[in-house]
């Protein structure tokens, strides 16, 4: 599977939703719809465009918001979630993910209910006011398994009047920070993302043990080592796949080597708000489609008592992991782009026009896509 994938030429917006009103957050990360009916895309007889348009723009802006989307209910956000992932390439026999708890909470196997209380309890996560540092609560969506997610898509019910706000980080921009001797370092390691909690209660009581998603997915130890720096199959470009909650083990180095990866890591994510985006939630129906394999994400756990902060994720898997050498970042291709040359993996990055001129660009800010 990834052997072909590894052949995949990157994957181009058509226009699909060039008509639509949007802008993007941050040079870096995210782009938000205004005044748009999601459930029309996913509906109409455009939509096999429009959805294969957005979750390329997902893939490389990382995060993608919606407001007020109140039409969606949980069969459209299912469909969504699928269609996207398949629209965009993911091995066509796997399909949404399945929380392995779901049978003990009585949830729909493919739509999971987020709440503080249960994200609390299972990650055992500190909500004191006083404690120091929340970077140890970035992470990835399902990074333990043997194939992670691609796609998750988030809509939101109950939102207190203020805090809960959530925020992603740029895996592209993440590792185009590093420096050449520490980029090639990185691509030689993997690490592992486990979730030891999943799997104390796959000891103690009934769980989920069928396919979660993928025919591979079905281990009950809940933990996978990935590379940490993998080749996105549909940007070809290289993004950092490390670090956060899941991200437990740093392979192939000393306890004290992996410690202090794993801190820089998430010293890269809070020291550089510029590689972030951070979403407040509005109203009922807003939503966010990222893409796990380029960004990590953090809710922010600051409203308690406020009111609830209620939402419903789903999540598409995709391939296993993995990095093509040849693959380029995304800094790098900008800037062979805007050379006006090919590049190796073949994208078209030249800017001629029909006349036959070259227009020259300067280096473009961290993130800005160049259409």
């Amino acid at each position: 599977m990834n052997a072909d994938l590894e052949t995949i030429k990157p994957m181009q917006l058509s226009g699909a939703l060039d008509q639509f009103q949007s802008f993007q957050n941050t040079p870096c990360i995210g782009t938000e719809f205004r005044n748009v009916d999601l459930a029309e895309w996913i509906t109409g007889p455009a939509s096999d465009a429009r959805l294969r348009d957005l979750a390329i723009m997902v893939c490389q802006r990382g995060v993608v918001f919606f407001r007020g989307q109140t039409k969606i209910d949980g069969t459209l956000q299912k469909q969504l979630t699928q269609r996207m992932g398949i629209l965009s390439g993911k091995p066509k026999n796997h399909g949404l993910g399945k929380h392995p708890l779901h049978l003990i909470r009585g949830d729909d196997p493919e739509m999971g209910k987020l709440d503080a209380a249960r994200q609390q309890a299972l990650h055992s996560l500190d909500t004191s006011s006083m404690r120091q540092t929340h970077a140890n609560e970035w992470h990835t969506d399902g990074s333990y398994e043997t194939c992670p997610p691609d796609f998750t898509v988030l809509r939101m019910t109950d939102i207190p009047p203020t805090g809960g706000d959530t925020l992603w980080a740029s895996g592209y921009e993440l590792y185009d920070r590093l420096s050449a001797p520490y980029q090639k370092f990185f691509e030689s390691l993997t690490a592992t993302h486990e979730v030891p909690a999943l799997r104390d209660a796959a000891e103690k009581m009934k769980v989920y043990d069928g396919e979660r998603g993928a025919p591979e997915n079905t281990s009950l130890t809940f933990r996978n080592p990935h590379p940490m720096v993998r080749t996105h199959p549909v940007t070809r470009w290289k993004t950092l796949f490390a670090g956060g909650l899941h991200c437990r083990r740093i392979n192939d180095v000393s306890e004290t080597e992996s410690q202090e990866i794993l801190a820089k890591i998430l010293r890269l994510v809070a020291d550089n708000h510029d590689l972030q985006v951070r979403f407040k939630w509005e109203t009922s129906g807003d939503m966010a489609l990222w893409d796990n394999r380029c960004v990590l994400h953090c809710a922010t756990q600051d409203h308690q008592g406020l009111g609830l902060r209620t939402g419903w994720r789903t999540i598409s898997i995709a391939e296993k992991p993995f990095l093509d050498s040849s693959s380029m970042s995304r800094r790098e291709t900008w800037q062979t782009k805007l050379k006006g040359a090919t590049t190796t993996n073949g994208l078209d990055i030249s800017n001629k026009h029909k006349n036959g001129t070259t227009t020259k660009k300067s280096l473009p800010m961290a993130g800005t896509i160049i259409d």
